[in-house]
């Protein structure tokens, strides 16, 4: 007893030393390992600025569009080995810096994304130098998706050389939007809307810009599956379930803003009266009174049709587990 507790008082003893475990690197290799890595690095961003410099040399600050700010964005972060370089994007262009004896002027680069300048620039080329990098994940459907197919690539969006992209911005992304989807625009000014003009809901909270297996370029399958990514108290499940909510909210609602609250299509009773156009279930008329109905007179509206109108008994509209009170009352 007495050797194993003098043996445990040692190991004690060395611990709060700071002796260093047999199974640990010697001191003097660990800043040599560090040193390896950190030349590593500085030898890579050596060689991008390099790379650089054969373009910064002439595109400098006198560029009408600023083009060094590319430095203040995370496509200028030389320490990150993944960075690019110009010609990782615009390729070697080799005719662009020698010259061409076939062209008049100096050639453009081999990739060229200004289509102001360029109009036929290539649309599917400019996006897959993006893509050669951006690739996956919320990107994989963007050949054959919308965007794509009305000619549009990432730089038309996105702002490459910008130190704040808009698109990626709350605040900004709906303008960048709204340059293309005017209709969108002049709907979220209407009365009842989504809170975008503040920036809590933009556009990517609904939609996939980069393409999208649901109609409509939405993030998720189907228009309910989306919107039930904010409104899961709508989801249910419920023991009655309103048919036109399981097969889409937009059956009611427009999602992009409405002048009847809350974003809904038309006013009820007369939205309701669009499917239960029939006799309602307690024999009461949704118009005239009955009586006044048989005889041919024109009488004041059923209560049915004033303030609330249908959602005056029902009001769990979405769905309910009632059953006693009738269907989708609480």
């Amino acid at each position: 007893m007495n050797v194993i507790r003098k043996l445990l008082a040692a190991c004690m003893l060395a611990g709060s030393l700071g002796a260093v475990p047999a199974f640990a690197a010697p001191a003097s290799k660990l800043p040599e390992l560090g040193g390896d890595v950190a030349k590593s690095k500085a030898e890579q961003a050596q060689t991008s600025l390099r790379k650089d410099a054969i373009c910064t040399r002439c595109h400098d600050e006198s560029e009408t569009v600023p083009v060094l700010s590319i430095y203040q964005t995370k496509h200028g972060v030389k320490g990150d080995p993944r960075t690019p370089t110009c010609q990782s994007c615009h390729g070697e262009s080799e005719k662009h810096l020698k010259g061409d004896p076939n062209v008049k002027g100096r050639p453009a680069p081999d990739i060229v994304f200004n289509k102001k300048t360029y109009p036929a620039s290539d649309d599917k080329v400019r996006a897959s130098q993006c893509l050669t990098c951006h690739n996956g994940t919320n990107r994989n459907n963007w050949d054959g998706g919308t965007h794509q197919n009305n000619g549009l690539a990432c730089n038309d969006c996105h702002k490459v050389h910008q130190p704040m992209d808009n698109v990626l911005a709350k605040k900004t992304q709906t303008a960048v939007c709204f340059t293309c989807h005017k209709e969108q625009r002049a709907d979220s000014h209407k009365m009842s809307t989504h809170p975008i003009d503040v920036g809590k809901v933009v556009c990517s909270d609904c939609h996939n810009p980069h393409g999208s297996t649901g109609p409509k370029l939405l993030k998720k399958n189907t228009v309910t599956e989306t919107c039930f990514q904010c409104h899961a108290e709508k989801r249910g499940p419920f023991l009655f379930e309103h048919q036109p909510v399981v097969e889409s909210c937009t059956n009611c609602h427009t999602p992009h803003g409405s002048n009847i609250t809350p974003l809904l299509k038309s006013r009820p009773p007369f939205m309701c009266q669009e499917c239960h156009d029939g006799t309602h279930a307690s024999g009461s008329p949704a118009g005239p009174a009955a009586a006044g109905k048989q005889a041919g007179l024109s009488t004041a509206p059923n209560k049915n049709l004033v303030g609330r109108a249908c959602m005056n008994c029902h009001s769990q509209i979405h769905g309910s587990n009632s059953p006693a009170g009738g269907y989708f009352q609480r």
